[in-house]
């Protein structure tokens, strides 16, 4: 026959989702505690809980003396007898007790040590939940609100959704459903804390991995996102299949799934993009549906200039330069968009700097242009030996270029206006020494 105790310890293991071995220890643990309550710190005591009968046993354990020194832990060899006839001095004697003795209070403070302790293995057990579900989407319901953040009942757990985490301008009221990203879940002494987030990258990743099933099956790849949330992000996705066109994956038919997202987070313009190992090509995608005239990259400074039709620059640019950021943060590399007329302007200007340059003509300054020099500061800031590993430049050559390239960078403007004239008849001159033109 199962005994009420064992009735109570199997129906809280069910309800609190606790393991009867962890009840059973906080109980033997809480009894304990009582029993040291009621006698005192001294008694040599033993908690058990006996699982035929279905009781907490307690045990007093003395040694079996002549005569009794220390009362807690000792007991005559005639007392003894009276409850082992086979007892003798030196022997130790268990000596069960009567639970009911410890009274009213004691049983509170049991009560006390059962509850923290169903409280630790409730707390364990939501870590455990949750703590390898990070990166995940959960669904909970807007139960209050503390300085700004949005606590969540997700069920068995709260949850927090921090200001930072939030969507500029999104509103939530109390009992409103909502979906975020498991950004964090930590364990404090207090029980765990998983932290939300509407705004991290890896939402949109997440709610695009649930509404196409191409990304669930490994076909298509969602590379990277850049957001500025609550108003536009950028997604770059690729395809393993020849066939599946990636783009068209995510937006879905008639733009249902794309739509889907946008719905989610309340209006969040969503661009999708191809992927493209060549980063010039990238760039020429991110920066759709804007036209790409030339791309100039520049991979040691992990820089690209980016010409576009003068019509089409504030398109490329977007809205406060919404556009060009989220292509720049999706790619990684510094952005510098500029429209095709200031682009040949610009053109001219290095061309004609380096035209200025002693011992430079026409063939040498597209030779250096070419090279990556783009102006008389570039020039004055390369060594002899960059120089003369381009055609036709020697290393006497390459040194005078390089001195008329710092005094040019270091003469005050009026001073080369009025030496341009000198400068281009120096050029014509080297051009018709060197066979150039």
């Amino acid at each position: 026959m199962i005994t009420a105790l064992k009735k109570v310890i199997d129906q809280v293991s069910r309800e609190k989702g606790v393991d009867q071995d962890v009840l059973i220890k906080a109980l033997e643990e809480a009894v304990k505690t009582a029993a040291r309550k009621k006698l005192g710190p001294d008694y040599d005591l033993e908690v058990n809980f006996n699982a035929e009968v279905g009781e907490i046993e307690v045990f007093e354990f003395k040694e079996v003396v002549e005569e009794v020194t220390d009362e807690p832990l000792q007991v005559t060899l005639e007392e003894a007898k009276s409850i082992d006839p086979e007892s003798q001095v030196g022997d130790e004697l268990g000596i069960k007790m009567d639970t009911d003795e410890f009274g009213r209070i004691a049983a509170q403070s049991a009560k006390q040590v059962i509850m923290q302790r169903l409280r630790e293995a409730e707390r364990n057990l939501v870590y455990g939940d949750y703590k390898d579900r990070r990166g995940e989407i959960i669904h909970g319901i807007v139960q209050r609100f503390d300085k700004g953040a949005i606590i969540a009942n997700l069920g068995r757990a709260e949850a927090e959704l921090p200001t930072k985490e939030q969507i500029p301008k999104e509103n939530f009221r109390q009992g409103d459903r909502i979906r975020a990203y498991i950004l964090d879940v930590k364990q404090y002494s207090r029980g765990p804390q998983i932290i939300l987030s509407r705004t991290h990258p890896n939402f949109i990743s997440a709610l695009f991995e649930n509404e196409v099933p191409e990304i669930t099956e490994g076909i298509v790849t969602i590379v990277q996102v850049s957001r500025e949330p609550g108003s536009r992000a950028k997604i770059a996705v690729s395809s393993k299949d020849s066939d599946v066109d990636p783009v068209g994956a995510c937006v879905g038919m008639k733009g249902s799934r794309v739509q889907a997202v946008v719905q989610e987070l309340r209006g969040e313009k969503i661009d999708i993009v191809t992927w493209d190992n060549d980063p010039a090509r990238f760039i020429c995608n991110a920066l759709s549906p804007a036209e790409i005239v030339r791309v100039v990259v520049d991979e040691d400074n992990e820089t690209m200039e980016v010409v576009v039709p003068d019509d089409q620059l504030s398109l490329a640019i977007g809205k406060r330069g919404q556009n060009v950021r989220l292509a720049s943060k999706i790619s990684g590399w510094n952005l510098d968009v500029t429209g095709e007329t200031d682009y040949n302007r610009g053109l001219k200007d290095a061309y004609d700097s380096l035209l200025d340059l002693n011992g430079v003509g026409e063939k040498t300054a597209l030779n250096l242009y070419q090279a990556g020099f783009r102006s008389a500061e570039d020039v004055a800031r390369a060594p002899v030996s960059d120089l003369v590993q381009l055609k036709d430049i020697g290393e006497e050559k390459a040194k005078k270029i390089i001195e008329s390239a710092i005094q040019n960078v270091n003469r005050p403007e009026e001073e080369k206006t009025d030496e341009a004239a000198p400068e281009a008849e120096e050029g014509i001159e080297e051009t018709q020494t060197d066979g150039e033109g």
